[in-house]
């Protein structure tokens, strides 16, 4: 067996960055485990750029926002396993991985931080009558496709769901020469970022068909077209409204899940809204020394603040290993009236520093005042012009705030009228 302060699960972006500021607080003994050939995740196949913004404070494309944390981990000399598959953890924060060159191996961490990414909602989850031909792929596997393998799955495309991913990959099927016949989006919003609703969709005409969804599939060895239709206010398919549309090939962005079969394996508890760890203020999930960052524990929509997210899980986990951690009694965190979560999902009452909370709403909200209340006081009352689910939206809470409400017992989040 061999023994770490810190085995960090994931070689993305949180993972990179979680391992980066263990370092800078001290912990040496550390370990980065990723089951691709190479470190970055899923920022390698992402070449556009809109990286880094907030982080460098220049746009950069995702490999070279990933080569950035890649090369500083090289020159501080973290360990990291590359093409290693993690099959187990324990209570007791032991690691079980495979790889080829050293078999299976058994390795005890006195903390664990979770940095597993998210992975793309299959066709499987979508029930679409037809046979399972060939043309009908995530957005995600097409992406990897064109901008990895220099493979085009298809020149007359259909993109189901206005994740961003979707969006992205409308434009550089366009820019490669295919054809985008239209995105489909079941809700009456897209749940993609607004600037990436502009420049991939309307800078290149490409229609988006809101409150519609792709009804059958036709074709049997290869996709020769689908069927859409509107639906009404309960989802439901209004059928003089369908509409037939050749096409070759059907990408489905339709929603990102954590990676948490490791997490369940464990015994961590899982959030029914996020799918991922319920955490409470220093990240860390209801198994003391197991902690987690990015988009396994929440789906993000800015890489940058994933890598905020992987420094306060690494610098809390930095604190348990030196038996520092200090905590204070937890404070539920209820999210409401059009907040549809928060995370982290509970604080504490006497905090050492302040809070960020993040956290997404359930619909298009206008001209709506955004509440937060300390039992029953109102201490936050902000007019939005826009609240939409596809923007994460933060709050920052300070120190001296929870100075003032030395028995607080609850936080509420609410979207409301006036």
């Amino acid at each position: 067996m061999e023994a770490y302060d810190l085995i960090i699960i994931g070689g993305g972006p949180a993972g990179l960055g979680a391992a980066l500021e263990a370092k800078r607080q001290g912990i040496t003994n550390l370990l980065v485990i990723d089951r691709e050939p190479r470190l970055g995740g899923i920022l390698m196949q992402c070449i556009h750029n809109g990286f880094g913004l907030h982080t460098f404070k220049e746009e950069l494309t995702g490999p070279e926002y990933a080569e950035r944390f890649i090369e500083e981990v090289v020159k501080e000399k973290i360990p990291y396993w590359l093409n290693t598959m993690v099959l187990d953890i324990t209570e007791d924060k032991k690691v079980y991985a495979l790889n080829a060159e050293k078999g299976l191996v058994e390795l005890q961490a006195k903390a664990i931080i979770l940095a597993m990414g998210c992975r793309e909602r299959p066709r499987g989850a979508l029930m679409i009558p037809g046979a399972r031909c060939s043309g009908i792929l995530t957005a995600g596997a097409a992406q990897k496709l064109v901008n990895m393998k220099g493979y085009m799955p298809g020149r007359k495309v259909v993109v189901l769901g206005s994740g961003d991913i979707g969006l992205i990959m409308a434009r550089r099927m366009t820019l490669e020469g295919a054809k985008v016949e239209a995105v489909v989006e079941l809700l009456p919003y897209s749940s993609g970022l607004k600037r990436n609703i502009v420049q991939c969709l309307e800078d290149y005409g490409i229609p988006l068909k809101l409150s519609h969804t792709v009804i059958k599939i036709h074709g049997k060895d290869r996709l020769q077209g689908v069927t859409i239709a509107q639906v009404d206010d309960k989802r439901q398919p209004i059928m003089d409204t369908q509409r037939y549309i050749p096409c070759d090939t059907l990408l489905l962005s339709v929603g990102l899940l954590p990676e948490n079969e490791l997490s369940r394996k464990a015994g961590v508890e899982l959030s029914s809204i996020t799918w991922g760890p319920i955490v409470g203020p220093h990240l860390e999930t209801n198994i003391p020394g197991i902690f987690a960052c990015g988009n396994v524990l929440h789906v993000h929509d800015l890489v940058d603040n994933v890598t905020l997210e992987s420094y306060e899980a690494a610098k809390h986990a930095a604190e348990f290993i030196k038996g520092e951690q200090v905590k204070g009694e937890a404070v539920l965190v209820t999210a409401t009236e059009g907040v549809r979560y928060t995370v982290p999902q509970f604080v504490e009452n006497e905090p050492k520093a302040p809070i960020t909370m993040r956290f997404r709403v359930d619909n298009v909200y206008r001209n709506k005042y955004l509440a937060v209340y300390f039992d029953e006081e109102r201490i936050v009352h902000k007019k939005k012009r826009i609240l939409t689910p596809g923007e994460m939206e933060e709050l920052t809470f300070s120190t001296e705030l929870f100075k003032k409400h030395p028995k607080l017992t609850s936080i509420t989040f609410k979207v409301e009228r006036s």
